[in-house]
């Protein structure tokens, strides 16, 4: 396994932290639970061992929630901008689940599998055909 340091924020910056995460784990979730969490179409992360997740400032508050199963999860955010940060069994957790799209990095973490995809809306795949802009705005024409 190769490990790499990462470092990010929330995005206010209240919240910062670094990991050492395995680039090879890198996953998209498409479950129903982070459609709605990450208020998109799917969450970005990787799975990163408790002793390698280091919060440097904020104190993150925590929503526990109860799946379907009945087994709980707890969804760790900023207080003060909302933005997702981690995901982890609700006492004690051994290892985090971490949203990469608050990592510094993450132009550089490619995700390598999908899981969840029964729950995938039906566009995503067209998502590289769309006409694209380089910023907000009108398309020209």
């Amino acid at each position: 396994m190769t490990k790499m340091k990462i470092d990010g924020a929330c995005l206010c910056g209240h919240i910062t932290y670094e990991a050492e995460i395995d680039p090879d784990r890198i996953a998209i979730c498409h479950c129903t639970d982070c459609q709605i969490n990450s208020g998109t179409a799917f969450r970005y992360g990787v799975l990163v061992p408790a002793a390698d997740f280091r919060l440097l400032s904020g104190k993150l508050k925590v929503f526990i929630k109860t799946a379907e199963s009945g087994s709980q999860r707890a969804l760790s955010f900023c207080p003060e901008c909302g933005t997702s940060i981690h995901g982890g069994a609700p006492v004690d957790p051994d290892a985090f689940s971490l949203r990469l799209g608050t990592a510094r990095q993450r132009n550089e973490l490619r995700p390598s599998i999908q899981i969840w995809c029964r729950s995938a809306l039906d566009w995503v795949d067209d998502i590289g055909e769309m006409r694209g802009l380089p910023e907000q705005g009108r398309p020209a024409g």
